[in-house]
């Protein structure tokens, strides 16, 4: 499979790092510089991982074009109001950078709420704070309006989760 993000110095955001920042810490080595907010995120400060404790809300500590990379790995889905977000995201991106996503498909929501609610297999607290869900048109929706392209989709987990590399500057 050819290489699809190529960037020689990787400068990333994570958005919703976690309160392990588990993601951050194994890609140390591949990356330039990288950042991690979460509002439960860990007190990393290393020469190239740091962490922010912040709630994510529509606005982001960052200057204008600061990131070539941003993430969003299980995060998309609890943004209340992921518009917002997006528009961030693509003022704190520079030009021809990427947005990586993963977020539950909306097949997912009766399964997740099943295994949480009736089986309690899935911790109920994080199913009833998932505010959205979304399919490849809901993304496509959501991003390209904001001035960004699909370089890849696809659902992976039987179709419950969506996993997406977009590029900002389409035309």
């Amino acid at each position: 499979m050819p290489m699809i993000v190529n960037i020689k110095k990787p400068i990333l955001l994570d958005i919703g790092c976690g309160w392990e920042a588990k993601f951050l810490q194994s890609i140390e080595s591949y990356v330039e510089e990288a950042i991690g907010i979460d509002f439960k995120a860990p007190n990393l400060n290393t020469k190239k991982i740091k962490t922010i404790k912040q709630i994510i809300t529509d606005k982001l500590p960052f200057d204008d074009s600061r990131f070539n990379i941003v993430t969003m790995l299980a995060v998309l889905e609890h943004i209340e109001q992921p518009l917002l977000i997006v528009k961030e995201i693509n003022r704190i991106l520079s030009w021809g950078g990427y947005v990586i996503i993963t977020v539950p498909s909306r097949i997912s929501k009766p399964i997740l709420e099943f295994l949480s609610y009736r089986l309690n297999i899935v911790n109920p607290e994080e199913i009833r704070d998932h505010k959205h869900y979304y399919n490849k048109k809901d993304i496509e929706d959501l991003f390209l309006p904001c001035g960004f392209e699909i370089i890849r989709h696809e659902y992976f987990q039987f179709g419950m989760n969506n996993f997406c590399i977009l590029r900002k500057g389409s035309l």
